[in-house]
């Protein structure tokens, strides 16, 4: 019988390779630069090629959604096909729009190609989601991947804006192709292709005894529909953050140029937190609460952006951003052997980021103002906490072990 002392079982696997988690982790960070440099890019289509507020927003929110189609196809194919190959074929697609780019600079043409980039980039993306949550302790490695982001984030933030817009092209380029020479490290195919868990029971005499339970197909569903959501506000905040900053009369362009390279950092911190209160609650619980100080954090700047305000609000939102990504990454990865809804994750992300600039931009349209996207972004944010707090509970009747995991 049973003591209700259950935890989750977390056996190594060739993705703890050192090799296969480096490679992982570089992809991730190359395949999500284009979200983190949004800022500075989508202030590059306004000075340089002249394109207006309403037009970034609808051409971010068709390269973040081209991640999210091609995430999508990724899916499809990275529990069958050798993922090394998926990988080539992303980085032609990806390279070849970036080039495109660079020839072709109206708006329409820009709109379309920056679509296929990102479809590019969203299959490499997944590709590389689906390799580090293959690892036996993913919320670990997640944890890494995003503590190298925050050096990423931070120097992609400083050196964009030094370059012209065909230089930020030519350095997403050239990341793509440089992970080619390292395919090898890549495993070619999923140890295992079941949604279930292995929990360690232990029984009243002390001894224990390893239990599989199926995972309900309702668990990754949530978490993706909450990433969706969480990514809405992300998506809208970090494309027009700086736009808005500099549409306020009370701050500086350079005060808010610098906060976005060094408040970056503050991930730094997020990743020791994350590790710190996963370990200790679990993933969901602290989750739960991310949510709700995201939406306070974006929702302030509804009263008006100030020296002070934007501080407080780009550092708690780097900092905080970690949390999110950590937790939800992990919950899925610890239900999904196949890859397949791990693959999905970057779709949501980029179903999120699609939406919110567009969503943004309509409230822009509609004359509501910056007021009215950081309200959205709160919204969303906590529409996403409400769906996250329904799977907790249910999973806390079913499989305990699982819904407090780490």
């Amino acid at each position: 019988m049973s003591t209700g002392d259950n935890t989750l079982v977390h056996r190594r696997t060739a993705f703890d390779d050192w090799r296969s988690i480096t490679i992982g982790i570089y992809m991730a960070l190359v395949g999500y630069g284009v979200m983190v440099g949004i800022p500075v890019i989508s202030t590059a289509w306004v000075t340089q090629l002249g394109f207006t507020e309403v037009q970034v927003g609808r051409v971010a929110g068709a390269d973040l959604g081209g991640l999210s189609f091609g995430a999508v196809i990724a899916s499809l194919f990275v529990a069958t096909v050798n993922r090394r190959l998926i990988i080539v074929a992303s980085v032609a697609v990806a390279v070849g729009a970036n080039a495109a780019c660079m020839v072709m600079t109206t708006y329409e043409w820009t709109l379309w190609l920056r679509f296929l980039a990102g479809a590019g980039s969203g299959v490499y993306t997944a590709v590389a989601i689906a390799t580090l949550g293959g690892t036996s302790r993913p919320a670990r490695t997640f944890n890494l991947l995003l503590f190298t982001f925050a050096f990423s984030q931070a120097g992609e933030l400083y050196v964009l804006p030094k370059l012209t817009m065909d230089g930020i092209y030519i350095v997403f380029m050239a990341s793509y192709l440089v992970s080619l020479p390292f395919l090898k490290w890549v495993p070619p195919r999923p140890l295992d292709k079941t949604l279930d868990v292995e929990v360690d029971v232990t029984e009243r005499g002390g001894r224990h005894h390893v239990e599989h339970r199926h995972v309900p197909a309702y668990v990754p569903w949530l978490v993706l529909v909450s990433v969706a959501l969480t990514y809405i506000n992300i998506g809208a905040y970090w494309t027009y953050i700086e736009l808005a900053s500099l549409d306020s009369a009370a701050v500086s362009a350079d005060w808010v140029s610098s906060l976005l390279v060094y408040t970056s950092l503050s991930s730094l911190l997020g990743c020791l937190f994350a590790t710190i209160l996963s370990n200790r609650y679990g993933l969901s619980r602290p989750l739960l609460v991310t949510l709700v100080c995201h939406a306070i954090i974006v929702g302030m700047l509804a009263f008006g952006i100030n020296h002070v305000n934007i501080l407080i609000s780009l550092f708690s939102f780097n900092f905080l951003w970690i949390f999110v990504d950590v937790y939800q990454f992990a919950t899925v990865a610890n239900v999904d052997h196949s890859g397949r809804f791990q693959a999905l994750m970057p779709a949501a992300q980029g179903l999120g980021q699609i939406l919110g600039p567009n969503i943004a931009a309509t409230v822009l349209a509609f004359g509501f103002g910056y007021d009215g996207v950081f309200v959205m972004c709160a919204l969303a944010s906590l529409t996403a906490m409400f769906i996250y707090l329904m799977m907790y509970l249910r999973l806390r009747a079913v499989i305990p072990a699982l819904a407090d995991a780490s």
